[in-house]
């Protein structure tokens, strides 16, 4: 009984919350550049308006990932529970901000808007594929394991940039 109390009030593992939010927003990135830019709007409003959705997309699901943790734990709750809950889930948010700058960049005219959705998918299979090479090394894997858990975490972005490619 006491183990099940502990384990109900500890908060979730850092690297755990790492791993988790990293590989949703770098997945979530990848979903939302395919979506925004499926009807060719290239511009650098466009890509403005992109880099906002992003954002405003990551900061609904880490909310909804948040309270659906805060509401599925059965344990009492304190009074400042929500929001450390919420707070948990900061690498999510911090997982799509590259992309949002890349996108952001572009309706800020710092490079072509045209085309910037390539270097967002490669920015975000690059980091799927570190976050899950680091978590395996965290947790003593061997590099060829490291590496082969890296290349599955990579494979989901590869998964979203083709069927971007397909639905196209």
């Amino acid at each position: 009984m006491a183990d099940t109390e502990a384990a109900a009030s500890r908060p979730h593992d850092t690297r755990e919350a790492v791993l988790f939010g990293g590989v949703y927003g770098s997945v979530l990135a990848c979903s939302m550049v395919a979506a925004l830019t499926q009807y060719g709007h290239t511009s650098r409003n466009s890509r403005r308006y992109d880099a906002a959705w992003l954002l405003v997309t990551a900061l609904a699901s880490a909310l909804a990932h948040g309270y659906a943790h805060y509401i599925a734990e059965r344990a009492p709750h304190r009074r400042w529970d929500a929001l450390r809950t919420l707070a948990d889930e900061w690498p999510l948010v911090a997982a799509v901000l590259p992309t949002a700058v890349i996108l952001a960049g572009a309706g800020w005219g710092w490079w072509p808007p045209n085309g910037v959705e390539y270097p967002a998918f490669a920015l975000n299979i690059t980091l799927l594929f570190t976050l899950g090479l680091v978590t395996a090394r965290w947790s003593h894997r061997s590099w060829a394991t490291a590496i082969g858990i890296g290349a599955g975490d990579a494979m989901l972005g590869v998964v979203v940039v083709v069927a971007n490619a397909v639905i196209k």
